[in-house]
């Protein structure tokens, strides 16, 4: 399928249509994760932090990386959408996103070699095993560095197993209420480890050339494609690149992009990195906003752009300029849950705010 002309510019508040949803301005939460679940299951604070963002003026909120297997957890602390039991509680956050203005979404994902780490206020080495710690899976039998477990490779039923279970995890997502989903296919995860051949080393239909090192991905978009609703977005979160010499590149990231469009991708949530320990970052406001801008024009897709994005006129000027159709904000929406309401009234346009809030907004009698 060729590319598909998109909208040459937009402003930060002006909304975006998805299918059948639309978010009320360009601003999305980054998922990060919080640590704080117990079980995999949505506590208060989960329910605190999302509805005070929600409030804050965003137009799609992504609940950080939900993990799709028990073993697939970042760390004992991490959500998972692995059973039934674990969607009432994230229901509750996403109805309340809902309430406060912004489109609830979720990520999905599976963290691989990486996986099984202490939470980071609790130094993130790895869980021993004589302390709940378990063995990760991954492409192979090489740790990500001496803090990490060494995983166990998995074998071909493992894959078709973890395809599975991120198609129940997506059905699960939808019975809780969400409204787009993303899958977690960055950050040296397992997606993403697949994907790298600096991680890569499979001799079998797995490993070796793009088409092979590309076929969980692509399965994996399918069985969720399947299991989500037609009517709701899919984005998924690309790294565009290792930054590391033979590794995964922006060459090999637009072509991806360009198969995950075909197989109903509607954003792609561009970001970088994360692979192996070696790699050199060249951190710089926005330094990502260029591969969002590539895939874009290229592939015809939507796309996120994230990554030091901190100032309004910064954010309006990426969509502005038609580089990304959205903007995710992490670390900035930690520090100001009410960063979209002070960004209006940085741009000057009428921003969302809760009608218990007006007393505070600047300029009112």
């Amino acid at each position: 399928m060729p590319a598909q002309p998109l909208p040459a510019s937009a402003s930060l508040f002006e909304p975006l249509a998805l299918r059948s949803i639309t978010l009320r301005n360009r601003i999305v939460l980054s998922p990060m994760a919080q640590y704080s679940a117990v079980d995999g299951v949505a506590g208060d604070w989960h329910f605190v932090h999302y509805g005070s963002r929600a409030a804050g003026g965003l137009g799609g909120i992504i609940v950080e990386v939900t993990s799709v297997l028990p073993e697939g957890r970042i760390s004992p602390g991490d959500l998972g959408l692995w059973r039934d039991g674990q969607i009432e509680p994230l229901a509750r956050v996403a109805a309340l996103v809902a309430a406060r203005g912004a489109t609830p979404g979720i990520q999905i994902g599976h963290a691989g070699r990486k996986a099984c780490t202490a939470v980071p206020w609790e130094g993130g080495r790895a869980v021993p095993l004589e302390a709940g710690g378990w063995v990760p899976a991954a492409p192979g039998e090489e740790p990500f560095g001496p803090a990490y477990h060494a995983p166990r490779a998995m074998t071909l039923a493992d894959l078709e197993a973890v395809v599975e279970a991120f198609g129940a995890a997506a059905r699960r997502a939808h019975r809780a209420g969400f409204r787009f989903l993303e899958i977690h296919a960055a950050h040296g995860y397992l997606v993403h480890q697949f994907l790298s051949p600096l991680v890569n080393r499979r001799a079998d239909r797995y490993g070796g050339p793009f088409e092979s090192r590309t076929r969980l991905a692509l399965e994996i978009t399918r069985a969720v494609r399947a299991a989500w609703p037609e009517e709701l977005p899919l984005w998924v979160r690309l790294s565009a690149t290792d930054w590391a010499e033979r590794g995964w590149g922006l060459e090999e990231a637009v072509r991806l992009a360009s198969l995950l469009r075909d197989e109903g991708v509607d954003v792609v949530d561009c970001s970088s990195g994360g692979a192996v320990a070696h790699q050199q970052v060249p951190l710089a406001p926005g330094f990502q906003v260029p591969f969002a801008e590539r895939i874009r024009r290229e592939v015809g897709v939507r796309t996120g752009a994230v990554g030091l994005v901190t100032e309004p006129a910064q954010a309006d000027a990426i969509l502005r300029g038609g580089h990304a159709d959205v903007v995710l904000l992490g670390r900035a929406m930690l520090r100001d849950p009410y960063w979209p309401l002070h960004a209006a009234l940085a741009l000057g346009v009428e921003g969302p705010w809760p009608v218990q809030y007006l007393r505070g907004k600047p300029g009112t009698a």
